[in-house]
């Protein structure tokens, strides 16, 4: 496994946006404080040119001029790490125009992002062998205040923290509007983990002492875009995870649009795809769509599939479109620890 190099003070951030960009508000006026934010800390930035785009349909260009932008971010020795402007709908219109046998022989480049972004971040890790972070997009840096998880995601970037913990509350409702850009998360749901192993629940976190450890690669992403990549020439995951058998493999997940009975096909397509053939466990994000259909929750839809390998599933991590998200490294290997309510994320870069 690759690892790109941590950000150096003074050191220059590259923009860019493969899926949307910061074209419109609220996240043009984020995109834009949040810049100044780079600024301010001693670092500068470059800005790719699909960054304030609004050409294409569920990106920000046409899918030749997204991955023309990937191309040169990635190859040009202009910026040293690169974050994403933002997600969308149809990243995966680009891929064909990405070159990941260059990207692969290149020096390799911290790239930061999540939700559409799945569809570079997971194909880096899984083709190119080269760890990339699975964290916040641009306009995040450019709220007021900082939530920690932004903080989190810095001190990532600049190599000064590799283990990263849950946040106290998470978002159920956002404040951020076009009148109000700049708003930070409105933390006000207590995080509550919910863990099983082999299917039976083990406690209630808030008031037992559960102890549980894991250690393996982490791979995964927003499970929308993963089942939409799995079959497809640009799926590897297989090799992959015979190539870290003796690691094992330990699945982040989350889903944006996919609903309850989507997710439970999502998890049954992928185990007969063969991608859980190594795994050392699961932690599962907030679904972002999770009401409950003719009494399948978000929970039983995964459940049925991930129970199956006697490994722990960790539920209600902060992880993707329910903020606050830890931001994690994708391809690295980590021990998870989970004690009572508080988990604990180590990422090794071996």
């Amino acid at each position: 496994m690759r690892y790109p190099k941590d950000l150096q003070p003074g050191g220059c951030v590259g923009f860019l946006a493969p899926s949307f960009g910061c074209a419109f508000e609220p996240y043009r006026s984020a995109f834009d404080n949040g810049l100044k934010r780079w600024e301010e800390r001693g670092y500068r930035y470059v800005l790719g040119p699909n960054c304030y785009a609004m050409e294409g349909v569920g990106i920000s260009n046409t899918p030749e001029e997204c991955g023309k932008e990937v191309n040169e971010s990635f190859l040009s020795e202009e910026s040293d790490v690169l974050v994403s402007c933002g997600g969308g709908e149809l990243m995966c219109e680009i891929l064909e125009y990405v070159d990941f046998e260059s990207i692969a022989k290149a020096e390799p480049k911290w790239y930061m992002g999540y939700s559409d972004n799945t569809n570079l971040i997971y194909l880096l890790t899984t083709l190119c062998d080269t760890a990339s972070i699975y964290g916040p997009c641009a306009a995040a840096f450019g709220m007021e205040p900082l939530h920690p998880s932004i903080e989190d995601s810095y001190k990532l970037l600049t190599g000064s923290k590799r283990t990263m913990k849950g946040y106290d509350k998470w978002e159920k409702e956002s404040l951020k509007n076009e009148e109000n850009p700049l708003a930070t998360i409105n933390a006000t749901e207590p995080r509550i983990l919910k863990t099983y192993v082999g299917g039976v629940f083990t406690e209630d976190a808030r008031e037992g002492e559960q102890q549980i450890s894991m250690k393996g690669r982490l791979l995964g992403g927003c499970m929308d875009c993963l089942v939409n990549l799995l079959g497809t020439r640009f799926d590897k995951t297989t090799e992959f995870i015979e190539r870290y058998k003796e690691d094992g493999i330990i699945w982040f997940l989350e889903a944006c649009d996919l609903n309850t009975f989507s997710i439970r096909r999502a998890m049954w397509q992928m185990e007969q795809a063969g991608w859980f053939k190594y795994t050392k466990g699961f932690l599962f994000g907030r679904a972002l769509n999770d009401e409950p259909m003719f009494g399948l929750d978000a929970y039983q839809a995964v459940l049925p599939v991930a129970s199956k390998y006697d490994v722990p599933v960790i539920f209600d991590l902060d992880i993707g479109h329910k903020s606050p998200m830890m931001p994690l490294v994708c391809g690295s290997v980590a021990q998870v620890h989970v004690s009572g309510n508080d988990v604990e994320i180590e990422m090794k870069y071996i």
